[in-house]
């Protein structure tokens, strides 16, 4: 069982690790991150700016969010595990876990797709894995910039697997929201899809609600989940409603002209203009991108159902130019990723 008194490591803490880690530290919880040593060393120095689109402004002293790049620090007494490492990083997570944390530690997945709770048991046979899904954008301040600044950009409610009593307790804080879900499977797919965008802002170099508001490029996103949905249903996947709309009326509304989508779509367009993708803050930073968990899930859920996906299969090889040319976000137009 999960309390407030509980040592909680976030395992990867980049923008999403930060900003959760960040809201636990305020709330009085024990925190200790894992993270890159340009992220520790910013926060045991100036401690962390947590703020969000609903206008609150926090700071965390260094003291109350102590910061490592060392695995075996933060690991070894952490009785919650928030792993919000990249896709591709899981299975090297995994394994400093198996390392280094106690076995009855309780591992949590807070990342993008649909597999990494399942890559991270494999990895960690006997220890208690759960799934999770974080809903909300969040933007990381410019290199240099102190204290080193977190900011929620977007709204939404963190769901978990529901297996340990207490849990949502104990990372329900000011600013973090969480709920557990009985089918997290469903709640994965139905993410996937909203995440399909991730890779449009990448490529366009536009702030996410500048680019969500533009029809042309909703046609692109209408395209893919479209595509989506085909597969899953042929696979008897029916993914959760996560931004109000049901899954199903979400390719009609993407196509709806602009001043109509503004009207009926004001949830999905409740985003900081600050926010982008961690997709395009990959490419920026000249980072391997998560296309393979994201558009790559769909395109072998299409691929194992025999039904095309065309436009999915257009936006993923531009991500994985953009990747092999590491100049960040090529800046293309709506007219050149449907080329």
């Amino acid at each position: 069982m999960a309390n407030n008194d509980s040592l909680v490591a976030i395992a990867g803490a980049g923008s999403i690790g930060c900003y959760a880690g960040g809201c636990l530290a305020l709330a009085g919880r024990r925190v200790m991150l894992l993270a890159r040593p340009r992220i520790g060393e910013a926060v045991r120095k100036d401690g962390l700016r947590v703020t969000d689109l609903d206008g609150r402004d926090r700071s965390v002293k260094p003291e109350a969010l102590p910061a490592t790049a060392d695995p075996a620090t933060a690991l070894r007494d952490a009785e919650v595990i928030l792993v919000t490492v990249k896709s591709g990083a899981t299975q090297e997570m995994a394994a400093l876990i198996a390392a280094h944390a106690r076995p009855d530690a309780v591992v949590v997945s807070l990342q993008n797709g649909v597999d990494n709770a399942d890559r991270l048991r494999a990895g960690l046979a006997g220890r208690q894995v759960l799934a999770g899904m974080v809903p909300f954008n969040v933007v990381q301040s410019p290199d240099g910039e102190a204290p080193l600044r977190v900011h929620r950009a977007s709204e939404g409610k963190v769901m978990i697997e529901d297996g340990l009593a207490g849990l949502a307790g104990l990372l329900a804080v000011e600013g973090l929201t969480v709920e557990t879900h009985r089918d997290m499977t469903a709640v994965l797919w139905g993410k996937l899809l909203m995440n399909l965008n991730n890779a449009l802002v990448a490529l366009s170099n536009l702030p996410l609600a500048t680019e969500l508001a533009d029809r042309r490029w909703r046609l692109i996103l209408a395209g893919q989940i479209g595509e989506a949905l085909v597969a899953m249903k042929a696979c008897g996947i029916k993914p959760a409603r996560i931004a109000g709309l049901p899954p199903a009326l979400m390719p009609k509304v993407l196509q709806l002209p602009d001043w109509l989508f503004k009207r009926l779509a004001r949830r999905m367009l409740a985003i900081d203009p600050e926010a982008r993708s961690s997709m395009w803050d990959d490419l920026q930073r000249g980072r391997p991108t998560e296309i393979g968990e994201l558009q790559g899930a769909v395109l072998s859920l299409a691929q194992r159902a025999g039904v095309p996906a065309p436009v999915t299969g257009r936006v993923a090889a531009l991500v994985r130019e953009a990747e092999r040319q590491r100049r960040g976000s090529p800046g293309l137009s709506s007219e050149a990723v449907v080329a």
